[in-house]
């Protein structure tokens, strides 16, 4: 049976679920197909946890960033931790960073302030930013339009996608990438299968979002890389394409994007 190589472009390893068997952890994602993970922050200790992660274990890389939700819980030079870190040869993104207007944990205007910052420090640096969207699909879309008018494409990434087809093929039109989670393959979720169907499939990642959101059939489990094969496989269905065509197009697709340096 032909091998065929995956990506996980999203996965929350610092997270305290995996602190007692990451290494089985990443065994199982290697013996599932994966050639690399991308350890994805949300603070700046985070931050910093990612690159330590990714010293440690070759098939790691990391990103740097601060999720909207989090940003108040952060001290006072948490964005200049994260700025001193951006250079460091284990990073290849930014983020998460993004909007939320599901929890309200912090003030809008913040938020919007934050994904600037980010989405400037990946102009600055080339970096591609990782973008969370929780019912702000237009807040978004307004924010990354205004950054293309002004600089052009962006690289970079819609993160565990659950948005409409117009959002979709706005964010594709300014040089974004789609990445579909877990969610894909719930029964509830006809409509995000039909909205992948009509997107390019050289546009597509595939991740985890781990520990969150485990597909099915592992739904109610804790979710980790090595799951990210269901999810694909419910992308390869929706988009009508063999599974290995999906699995080549998203690996050159996420080996481009988030480059080791």
């Amino acid at each position: 049976m032909q091998r065929l190589n995956w990506i996980d472009t999203h996965a929350h390893l610092t997270d305290g679920r995996f602190a007692d068997d990451l290494p089985a952890v990443l065994d199982r994602a290697r013996d599932a197909g994966l050639i690399r993970i991308l350890a994805v922050a949300t603070s700046a200790d985070t931050s910093l946890g990612c690159i330590e992660l990714a010293r440690s274990h070759a098939m790691l890389s990391a990103s740097v960033g601060i999720h909207p939700n989090h940003i108040t819980q952060e001290p006072a030079d948490a964005w200049d931790q994260v700025v001193q870190l951006v250079d460091r040869a284990e990073v290849v993104a930014l983020g998460e960073t993004g909007l939320d207007r599901y929890w309200h944990d912090t003030p809008f205007p913040q938020q919007e302030d934050y994904f600037a910052r980010h989405l400037q420090l990946g102009r600055q640096t080339g970096l591609p930013v990782i973008i969370h969207c929780r019912e702000a699909e237009a807040d978004v879309v307004r924010m990354l339009r205004a950054e293309f008018e002004r600089g052009g494409p962006i690289r970079g990434v819609l993160h565990s996608f659950a948005g409409t087809r117009e959002t979709a093929e706005a964010c594709l039109e300014m040089g974004l990438a789609i990445s579909f989670a877990g969610m894909l393959t719930y029964k509830n979720a006809q409509n995000l299968r039909d909205v992948a169907e009509h997107l390019p499939p050289e546009r597509l990642l595939v991740e985890t979002d781990c520990p969150y959101l485990a597909p099915m059939p592992m739904r109610g489990k804790r979710n980790e890389p090595a799951h990210v094969v269901h999810t694909a496989q419910c992308l390869a269905d929706a988009l009508g394409i063999p599974l290995a065509r999906l699995a080549e197009l998203t690996t050159a697709h996420a080996s481009e994007l988030f480059k080791r340096r």
